[in-house]
């Protein structure tokens, strides 16, 4: 009796206790997923222009482009040119590092870029930017 009761303890110490190693996994897994920036993608595809010095954005994570109709999108949804400003907002609070990248077509006429521009300022955000090709 006493020999069955020493092998039956033997074997519940030889047991290794994963629950703290899972709980380090799923903080990790937070910690990376909160501290995360996401890019914003448009919607469309532009026809952007040619600029000889174009220079890459590296935390560009709001992109607003306009379209050849001078039709808005941002965040896969086209929009109005009065609710750019609430949008590129609420977007910049969710990452306020990042800066306004708007990508205009070519047959996009000036006077929308214009209005986009000044409703990114008015929002907040003075680090705006426009999409141009490197030629």
């Amino acid at each position: 009796m006493r020999q069955h009761l020493a092998t039956q303890y033997d074997e519940e110490e030889s047991e290794i206790n994963i629950t703290p190693m899972l709980d380090v996994v799923f903080i990790m897994l937070i910690f990376f997923i909160v501290t995360a920036t996401f890019v914003k993608e448009a919607g469309i595809e532009v026809n952007r222009p040619d600029a000889a010095t174009a220079v890459k954005q590296e935390k560009a994570n709001i992109l607003v482009a306009i379209g050849p109709n001078n039709d808005i999108w941002i965040d896969r949804r086209q929009i109005d040119i009065r609710s750019v400003r609430p949008n590129i907002e609420r977007l910049h609070a969710e990452n306020p590092q990042g800066s306004v990248v708007i990508q205009a077509d070519k047959e996009s006429k000036t006077d929308t870029l214009i209005q986009v521009m000044d409703a990114a300022r008015s929002a907040g955000v003075f680090n705006v930017s426009i999409a141009a090709n490197e030629p």
